[in-house]
């Protein structure tokens, strides 16, 4: 039967009052692109924890009494995005509401949020990494960055990787459950000027790769931003290496408006000034197969 009703995206991530990362630019990046957006907060904090101090409210136990109401009302998704999990207790929760909640045809998108620079978050240890290690197994798409990537995979971090070695990586995580697998953040070799994502689709067994310029400048939320857009992008219907062009794309007309003002930035990029740029059809795209 025809239906034209929105589609709901259920966005698994914590808030913060202050810095523009996780639900602050999840929501209004997914509305954008024509979703409805229905928070799961997994913690609220007053500024996100890149700052030298922060007051953090865990909603684990929340968490659960949301899940059993919506249980009761029959509420049904299109899609699940998960991203900041504070605690082994919480990812656990969420792969058993994923997996009571979702239909045959729904998207699961899971970045796993762990780490960066070869480090685990401040709080972080191996039980969570543990349970993400098995709430990837439920999903369609994850987004590691590559020092959550090596976490997944178990295997000593380093920098510098070759375009064979991350195709193995690619291939590795994939056959733990992921049709698709995307690293995002993932330094040029012999170039600091330049910083790709690399992604592989089981589904065709195809490699890609995109390349973009590096600008001297670190925005909290950058991982948050771009899965989000690549998840708004296969919602829409785009190939992969579309998708990865449109969040690659976003994310770099993002920091470009950023960098000119004199800002904090730890408050993250601009995203005011280029959230209308998603309605914008891509006039270039820059993705090459591998």
């Amino acid at each position: 039967m025809y239906s034209n009703k929105t589609k709901k995206i259920v966005a698994i991530h914590d808030l913060s009052g202050i810095g523009r990362v996780s639900l602050s630019v999840v929501m209004p990046i997914l509305t954008t692109m024509g979703f409805q957006v229905n928070p799961l907060p997994t913690a609220i904090l007053s500024n996100h924890t890149q700052y030298p101090y922060f007051s953090f409210l865990d909603l684990t136990d929340e968490i659960s009494k949301i899940i059993a109401e919506w249980k009761k009302l029959g509420i049904e998704f299109d899609a699940f995005y998960s991203g900041y999990l504070g605690s082994p207790r919480q990812v656990s929760i969420i792969k058993k509401f994923i997996q009571d909640f979702r239909k045959e045809d729904n998207l699961v998108v899971i970045d796993p949020v762990l780490g960066d620079n070869g480090k685990l978050y401040s709080g972080f240890d191996m039980e969570i990494v543990e349970e993400m290690r098995r709430l990837i197994t439920v999903a369609d798409v994850i987004s590691p960055n590559l020092t959550e990537l090596f976490y997944m995979l178990d295997i000593p971090y380093k920098t510098e990787n070759t375009d064979e070695e991350l195709k193995e990586y690619l291939l590795q995580l994939s056959a733990k459950g992921p049709q698709i697998v995307i690293i995002t953040n993932v330094p040029v070799l012999n170039d600091p000027h330049k910083t790709s994502v690399y992604a592989y689709n089981r589904y065709g067994n195809r490699f890609w790769k995109i390349t973009c310029p590096y600008l001297p400048a670190h925005y909290p939320g950058m991982g948050d931003t771009f899965t989000s857009v690549a998840t708004g992008a296969l919602m829409q219907g785009d190939s992969l290496p579309m998708a990865l062009d449109r969040a690659a794309q976003f994310c770099y007309q993002g920091i470009r408006a950023t960098f000119g003002y004199e800002s904090d930035p730890r408050e993250g990029i601009l995203l005011e000034k280029v959230l209308q740029n998603l309605n914008i059809p891509i006039q270039v795209t820059s993705y090459e197969s591998i």
